[in-house]
């Protein structure tokens, strides 16, 4: 052993100040242990530990495999991952270090533990590895804790560990990892605190959050938690809400020891459910115990808690990094009065209800079951107050504008591009939107017509291309699943970021990255179940400045851009958010453990450099895991024509035409431009010379090729066209899928391919 190598660090010998030994959590353990605050009691394996294992054994052979490396080759990168972390796992640990930790666990009382990695590059400005690594929890038995602390080790050369050490050009083999272990707390009740209230940054409150049980699921979402706010100087409580739990997260007794799969779900009995979880004088304890590691570390405090029996434990602290169908029914005879407004129609059918105008993202509650939400245009944020509407009329838009898509996927009338709604509007009057022509009237002067599928369609046509569907509500996704359809060719991702409602980075300063996740996991899950085993692709998010601003926190993020539809979106926003794009990638594994039908497709790309880095980060982040797993590109950008075979060799498995924001950009048309609506055709000779190249350099390189704009269920001429060329797919929104899947079937059978 080298000299003055330290195996071991109790908790109370370490320091703020000893990351380099213990890591950066190992550190903020030690530094809380000795201020007092009352921390689960453990030790740390250090990083000396891990370097002598390396010395002595692995260090030459590790680096020959590094140095050859090129991170940016898929394959290789997930080869050298497994084969260097299979000779760290598998490699005998030397007795004098195995026979440290197990003394050390036997002095710790031999119970169960949690096992956790802390890497010696983690709270540096540039590089947060917080995640990366491995956690074991309930781990029981020394051999059981050797094990999991080297398979701690082994995971520092996961590849997406390995790819980001390589971005930050950080030295592989100086970058060490230490494994806190600490008694297991079987918290009774658990939550988080802030040492600020962190939606509107008040400093001189702090915020608390409580649930029954173990804290897993707190920040996830499915346990609504109570609620305290204190005056953080006079420890004073003001403010309470208490929610009612009827189930809570506890540790499986049965769990063989070492199992990952520790918890399980256990009932709150009756008389608890409804009842406050921390009494009162365990709140000001805590906030006190809050303000003290404010002090403690000179910054405000986002703090994990757990209780167990009679006392409060802190488990972790980390400082707030920023502080801020269609039922077949012929069109109804033309409405004999005299329209107030008239506009593209842009969805079909009938209804009337009182006027709601909507100036802003932030008054969409203001819009009830019942009302017509009228508004300048529409964003995805709009999506919770589109859903209780029965018609949507708006001053500026066409066919393929948000307004007109979502309307139609939802099955009300809209109608877009009035120029003058909410001028010649009023709320609370009554009028009448024909979505079938365009036009809107005075009073209720016509029964309701709605168009949402009501049955399905027995008759079932078989077409060589496949149909797919556009879609983005969860909750549509069983209806639409039973229809003639082959799978979902777009999920959009922002009509549930905008239900979940903040800003991901935002949700991420709040802590509540987790809960962003898992909601966006039970919307993709809901889709990758009702229509297994048909395929689903998820396109990634692509939301603009604009629209990113009207999510909560999001004016803290986003710069005003003079054209957000050319600005700061799509792939150019995710190689320079990775931390923003992980919180959707870990949403998809979760999906991916579950459906093998899940694809992914990626918006906007401009670049093919970008498109290789979304790539490798991919594989990094560990999604190639999974044998069926696809990636797409979307091809709605000139460049995407002109360097397709590029872009292509990347190493994607598929393209899907956008054909509206592709025409937009080939013809230089604004498509939300009510002027310029008659001139923005698909049809058009050059959108149609782009699209060609596209679909023909698809099939010549093997790929499945389809298209998501709303153009080859207008123009049957433009889908006879595609099936001429090849393409394997077409997705369309769901009012167009019988209509669509005939013109097909014509198409096929016209050339000869059926």
């Amino acid at each position: 052993m080298k000299q003055g190598a330290k195996i071991i660090a109790w908790f109370e010998e370490i320091s703020k100040d000893d990351i380099p030994l213990v890591g950066g959590k190992g550190a903020n353990l030690g530094e809380m242990a000795n201020a007092g605050v009352p921390v689960p009691p453990g030790f740390v394996v250090t990083a000396d530990a891990y370097f002598e294992f390396l010395n002595a054994h692995l260090i030459k052979e590790i680096n020959d495999y590094l140095q050859s490396l090129d991170v940016n080759d898929s394959k290789k990168l997930q080869e050298v991952s497994m084969i260097i972390k299979n000779r760290i796992s598998g490699y005998p640990m030397p007795p004098y270090i195995s026979n440290e930790i197990k003394n050390a666990y036997h002095r710790l009382g031999n119970g169960p533990v949690a096992v956790r990695s802390s890497a010696t590059a983690e709270d540096l400005p540039d590089a947060s590895f917080a995640g990366q690594q491995r956690t074991f929890l309930n781990i029981q038995g020394e051999e059981e804790v050797v094990t999991a602390v080297q398979n701690c080790w082994a995971s520092l050369f996961e590849p997406r560990a390995i790819f980001y050490r390589h971005e930050r050009k950080l030295d592989h083999l100086k970058v060490g990892i230490a494994v806190p272990v600490q008694k297991m707390v079987q918290s009774e009740i658990s939550g988080v605190l802030f040492t600020i209230e962190p939606l509107s940054n008040d400093k001189t409150k702090i915020l608390i959050e409580a649930i029954y049980g173990l804290g897993e699921y707190i920040v996830s979402g499915e346990i609504n938690p109570d609620l305290y706010l204190l005056d953080k100087d006079k420890l004073k409580i003001i403010d309470k809400k208490i929610k009612k739990q009827e189930w809570k997260l506890g540790r499986n007794l049965e769990a063989s020891p070492g199992e990952l799969e520790t918890n399980v779900r256990l009932s709150v009995p009756e008389l608890k459910q409804s009842a406050q979880k921390l009494p009162d004088n365990d709140i000001v304890a805590l906030a006190k115990l809050g303000k003290t590691i404010e002090e403690l570390y000179k910054s405000p405090q986002d703090i994990e808690w757990a209780k167990q029996g009679k006392n409060i434990f802190i488990v972790q602290a980390r400082p707030v990094t920023t502080l801020a169908e269609k039922i077949e029914v012929d069109t109804p005879t033309e409405i004999k009065a005299e329209s107030i407004l008239t506009g593209v129609a842009a969805s079909p059918g009938i209804a009337a209800g009182p006027v709601k105008i909507v100036t802003d993202a932030s008054q969409i509650d203001k819009v009830h079951d019942g009302d017509i939400l009228v508004a300048e245009t529409t964003t995805p944020d709009f999506v919770p107050a589109m859903k209780r509407a029965v018609a949507i009329v708006t001053e500026r838009g066409g066919r393929t504008a948000h307004a007109a898509i979502v309307s139609r996927e939802l099955g009300i009338p809209c109608v877009v591009g009035t120029d003058e709604a909410t001028k010649i509007l009023r709320n609370g009057q009554e009028i009448t939107v024909d979505g079938y022509r365009g036009h809107v009237y005075s009073g209720k002067i016509a029964d309701k017509i709605k168009v949402t599928p009501s049955v399905v369609s027995r008759e079932r046509i078989k077409t060589r291309t496949k149909l797919y569907v556009n879609l983005a509500e969860p909750e549509l996704a069983e209806t639409v699943a039973a229809r003639d359809v082959d799978g979902v060719g777009l999920i959009r991702a922002e009509f549930m970021v905008a239900h979940i409602g903040g800003h991901p980075r935002f949700m991420l300063h709040e802590g509540k990255g987790t809960q962003f996740t898992e909601s966006l996991y039970k919307g993709i899950a809901a889709f990758a179940k009702a229509f297994h085993p048909r395929p689903v692709v998820y396109r990634t998010t692509d939301f603009k400045t604009n629209e990113y601003r009207n999510l909560r926190g999001g004016d803290r993020y986003e710069e005003e851009e003079e054209n957000p539809m050319l600005g700061y979106r799509g792939c150019s926003r995710y190689t320079q958010e990775f931390e923003v794009l992980r919180l959707e990638i870990e949403a998809i594994k979760k999906v991916c453990k579950h459906y093998d039908n899940l694809w992914v497709m990626i918006p906007f790309v401009r670049f093919v450099d970008e498109m290789e880095r979304i790539k490798n980060f991919f594989v990094a982040e560990g999604l190639y895991q999974f044998p069926n797993f696809k990636l797409w590109m979307m091809v709605e950008v000139p460049s995407n024509i002109f360097l397709i075979d590029k872009f292509i060799d990347v190493g994607i498995d598929g393209i899907s035409i956008g054909s509206n924001d592709l025409t937009q950009l080939v013809l230089g048309i604004d498509r939300d431009n009510a002027k310029l609506a008659s001139q923005f055709d698909e049809r058009n000779e050059a959108v149609l010379n782009a699209i060609e190249i596209a679909v023909k350099a698809a099939i010549k390189k093997g790929i499945t090729c389809s298209i998501c704009g709303q153009a080859p269920s207008v123009y049957p001429e433009l889908t006879e066209k595609l099936v001429r060329w090849g393409i394997t797919s077409v997705s369309v929104s769901p009012d167009m899928i019988d209509e669509t899947r005939h013109i097909i079937a014509a198409a096929e059978e016209k050339i000869g391919k059926s």
